[in-house]
């Protein structure tokens, strides 16, 4: 091993090494290097960086058969390696019990006490597949939800007597619920959860309640929600404009978008502050449910927070404005076909439009998750119809990259489809493995297997193209003992990552901090990604180790307080990414 290491030194001064017979040792490809040690790394015989092999789109996994509950809603939770799935209570039913020794709910229906012993919410391990059932006694469906600067749940709304409810589900296997009904002005069902730059909640919408509300502290109550006209003018007969997309701007302010309008609304004074133009085609919200994302926000290196950071959103898929009307109240059914075009617009520029684009194929009820390279997913859903319990048809198997710094004729790849319908009630989640889960599916009034797209609790993960087995070498991995993990508002981010690469090129790399959101009906509340500005690369060739400096977030406006996966992709292949909370001063 002495003779080794001296070697591997000679090769660090000289560039040769050339008395050993082998020229290719075990131990230097252990380090992941694969050019023989007779030669100099150079231009000519550096590895050439691998692109994306146009026959790899993707792979799908089964994960678990059974997730105990239809994941209606899904979120991925900080540290813990734990999805949280959770669904309505109103069934009485799901495919899992409670612990022993916890007792059964007693529900009045109006027919006598009925003793609901089943579990309507589960903590899935993203590893294990161990289920762990957690007890609910106010009702989630449709619900809304945001995790807090510690990381905990807290989720809002949802039927009957969880309409005005708030629920906090804090980190740790045996952290029950903590639910307070009455905490909201309003009913809030179909409402959607934002978070402020300074950690504060806000909650729109919902059936019949045309205003929002700030969340109040825990285990206090609102008295009286904020009207919100825009709401009201946004009404369809069959609404679509429940679960508006709503994301906090790089400004402070929130776009707020409802069926085809959007308006920038300061939160401090109530008032609107621009009106951009009506996106053409269709409706976009619930049940007409397109799916939205704010896309990544570049923070250039030693950005000051004085300066204009970009915010841009896009907005795909979605159906007619009387889609609902035909899938669900006409007889025979009828099952339009979905939109096929996507809207996007640069909600920070002082004269906005948007930009139509066209995707491979239409799409409802789909999900849009972005991945650690900044470019997004779309996948799950139908292609015709609405949202609605069996009111869509013909399931979009076929995921679809949105490459979102490609020329515009160039954005859209088609990837390997799934084999299992994921239509109504279906969710997914970005893990930090970077693989994205893939879970729900429930187009019934109830826990059917019979039905034509049965009740769905198989959970699937796919590999993006990116997780190409023949790119594994432009993985790095991130030295987590070696950073800080709590960040601060306007210094730098110090990273260190290991990788077989002799010289990391900045112009390769990517830094990225990821949100995850709360997830249900198509809709993404929070999910937020930071690409942060590179200022150094130094790097040591004999240890492997390369250390980064990269420009972090300068307010809250940019990326509000609490939990981020970060990722360091090169190449554009993620490396697992490592936990970090970032906190108000």
């Amino acid at each position: 091993m002495l003779l080794r290491a001296l070697c591997l030194l000679l090769l660090i001064v000289t560039g040769n090494c050339n008395f050993f017979r082998d020229p290719f040792p075990s131990f230097i490809k252990d380090l992941g290097f694969d050019f023989p040690l007779g030669a100099t790394p150079s231009d000519d015989n550096t590895p050439k960086p691998k692109k994306d092999k146009p026959n790899f789109k993707g792979r799908w996994e089964l994960f678990t058969e059974n997730s105990g509950v239809s994941a209606m809603h899904l979120i991925l939770l900080p540290k813990i390696n734990k999805v949280l799935m959770f669904d309505s209570t109103i069934w009485l039913k799901s495919n899992i019990m409670l612990p022993k020794g916890e007792p059964c709910r007693m529900v009045d229906e109006g027919q006598g006490v009925i003793h609901d012993c089943y579990a309507h919410s589960v903590l899935l391990d993203i590893e294990t597949k161990e289920l762990v059932p957690l007890r609910l006694n106010f009702d989630t469906w449709c619900s809304s939800g945001a995790l807090a600067i510690d990381g905990t749940l807290v989720s809002t709304g949802g039927f009957r007597n969880g309409s005005d409810t708030a629920r906090y589900l804090s980190l740790g296997d045996n952290s029950p619920w903590r639910e307070y009904p009455g905490t909201l002005a309003n009913g809030r069902w179909y409402s959607t959860q934002v978070t402020l730059g300074d950690g504060r909640f806000i909650v729109f919408g919902g059936r019949d309640s045309p205003t929002y509300e700030f969340l109040p502290a825990e285990g206090q109550g609102n008295t009286q929600p904020i009207l919100f006209p825009f709401l009201v003018e946004t009404k369809d007969p069959d609404e679509n404009n429940l679960y508006p997309f709503v994301y906090l701007s790089t400004d402070g302010n929130l776009f707020v978008f409802a069926n085809n309008r959007s308006i920038l609304l300061d939160p401090n004074t109530q008032k609107t502050v621009m009106e951009f133009p009506v996106l053409p085609g269709g409706s976009r919200c619930y049940p007409a449910s397109a799916s939205s994302v704010l896309l990544p926000i570049v923070i250039q290196p030693n950005q000051e927070e004085d300066k204009k950071i970009q915010a841009e959103v896009l907005v795909c898929g979605g159906a007619k404005n009387d889609a609902f009307f035909w899938a669900d109240r006409n007889r025979p059914k009828l099952f339009n076909p979905a939109n096929d075009d996507c809207g996007r617009i640069k909600i920070t520029e002082s004269k906005p439009e948007w930009k139509i684009e066209k995707m491979p194929s239409p799409r409802i009820l789909g999900d849009a998750i972005i991945l650690p390279t900044g470019d997004v997913l779309l996948l799950n859903g139908a292609k015709a119809g609405s949202a609605g319990w069996d009111d869509a048809r013909e399931p979009n198997f076929t995921p679809v990259m949105y490459r979102t710094r490609a020329s515009e004729n160039e954005r859209f790849r088609e990837l390997e489809p799934s084999k299992i319908a994921r239509m109504y009630h279906s969710t997914s989640a970005l893990l930090p493995d970077g693989k994205v889960m893939v879970a729900g599916s429930n187009t019934n009034n109830g826990y059917l297997f019979d039905a034509l797209f049965p009740t769905e609790l198989r959970v699937e993960k796919f590999s993006p193209q990116y997780l190409d087995p023949t790119r594994s070498k432009e993985r790095v991995q991130i030295v987590a003992d070696a950073m800080t993990t709590q960040l601060k508002y306007g210094e730098k981010v110090m990273i260190q990552v290991r990788s077989p690469q002799f010289k990391l090129d900045k112009t390769k790399l990517q830094v990225t901090m990821y949100s995850p959101p709360f997830t249900t009906h198509g809709i993404s509340m929070n999910q937020r990604l930071v690409q942060l500005g590179i200022v150094d690369v130094k790097s040591n060739v004999y240890a492997g180790i390369h250390n980064i400096v990269a420009t972090g977030p300068p307010s809250g406006n940019i990326a509000p307080p609490g939990y981020y996966m970060l990722f360091v992709n090169f190449n554009g292949v993620p490396s697992v990414a490592v936990w970090v909370q970032i906190k108000q001063a």
